[in-house]
């Protein structure tokens, strides 16, 4: 099973925004972060505010958040609204297609793989948010816990 690429950028942005739940997100700084095509997000970002992933706020200190906690967006249900179709295998015009017991074996596996999917939801995927963050924001990220250096210590 391969995932579309407007699953993958509808997938990174999720997390993205996950990862940064305290503040609006431009689509540019999103695009960034991946190192993907702005418009091709935009046109993403705007599927999935449609569909209530995410809510939008226009202006100049505008920007993208998460319309919803993480732990009520689950995955499986963003799959199957972002991909268009789960045809693994265009089997309408074999000859062999009504004896085949391919499709069958393959409409089992596609249930299978979205089940698992099911399984999970947003705030799973981000269980590590604060690496992610900083993973995707470097020195933008928000600061993990301090501790003293030895200079510090020593002078205190």
């Amino acid at each position: 099973m391969r995932l579309t690429r407007y699953t993958d950028y509808a997938m990174r942005v999720l997390l993205y925004l996950g990862a940064r739940p305290d503040r609006l997100c431009s689509i540019a700084e999103i695009a960034g972060a991946y190192r993907i095509s702005q418009n091709h997000l935009m046109k993403v970002v705007n599927d999935l505010g449609r569909a209530g992933y995410v809510a939008s706020v226009r202006g100049r200190a505008g920007g993208v958040r998460l319309a919803r906690d993480p732990s009520a967006i689950n995955i499986g249900a963003v799959v199957r609204h972002t991909e268009e179709g789960f045809d693994l295998v265009d089997c309408g015009g074999c000859v062999i297609a009504p004896a085949c017991g391919l499709t069958g074996a393959l409409r089992e596996a596609l249930a299978a793989f979205l089940a698992v999917l099911d399984g999970y939801t947003l705030a799973d995927l981000l269980a590590k948010r604060s690496d992610m963050a900083r993973l995707l924001l470097g020195a933008d990220a928000p600061p993990g816990p301090r501790t003293k250096t030895p200079r510090q210590t020593a002078g205190a």
